[in-house]
């Protein structure tokens, strides 16, 4: 059972992307999260923060599910296919998180790192070890295309227009060809098997979320 914290936050995801806006009310938080207003305020030491706290949870929370299934040694053309495909499926088997993403990662700095952290890291591997041919200084434009497709995949997924697996595999085989890769090995490397993204949690990264939790 989630713990109070991450009732909150799942709640208040699901709430922000539902109502397309940064602020809510804390009566349809309780209500969405099933716990009291007492409880609600008692778990958030800043309400009016509850946007900005929700955002850094989700990149948290994305970044450790990342690192989970890393692999340093994997091939940097391998690992960049196999996280595109691994975000766009986490959009259809959780649609909340994907619509969330969808209207705010974009505008908000700590969801835009999502694709500026470990995506580059893997980039700059490639890059490096000349499995990648694109000059180091681009490495912001880089991991720009790559945001910029994985939020046109992210819309096409949610509205319905291309399954998760038609949608990923071909941002996933585009963009390596963008970086060098040959157009029948970027195929194949973007159809290999992969272990999705574990199920959205916080319990974890919700622990330091505020005050010690009240009773629901």
């Amino acid at each position: 059972m989630k713990n109070v914290k991450s009732r909150i936050i799942h709640a208040a995801m699901r709430l922000f992307a539902e109502q397309g806006t940064m602020q809510i009310a804390i009566s349809d938080l309780a209500k969405e999260a099933g716990l009291s207003r007492g409880t609600i305020y008692n778990n958030l030491e800043n309400p009016d923060e509850l946007f900005r706290i929700t955002c850094g949870m989700l990149f948290q929370e994305l970044r450790d599910s990342i690192r989970s299934l890393s692999n340093a040694d994997e091939d940097p053309a391998l690992s960049i296919a196999t996280l595109m495909r691994q975000l766009i499926r986490r959009v259809h088997d959780e649609p909340d998180w994907g619509r969330f993403i969808a209207l705010f990662a974009m505008t908000e700095p700590q969801l835009g790192k999502i694709w500026a952290l470990e995506p580059a890291d893997i980039l700059l591997r490639g890059q490096r070890s000349g499995r990648f041919d694109f000059p180091r200084d681009q490495i912001h434009s880089i991991t720009t295309l790559g945001g910029g497709a994985m939020m046109g995949s992210i819309s096409q997924v949610l509205q319905g227009t291309v399954t998760w697996r038609k949608s990923s595999s071909e941002i996933a085989e585009l963009y390596l060809r963008a970086m060098g890769i040959g157009r029948r090995e970027a195929r194949r490397l973007a159809s290999v098997d992969f272990d999705p993204l574990p199920r959205l949690d916080f319990s974890d990264v919700a622990q330091g979320l505020a005050r010690p939790e009240a009773t629901a």
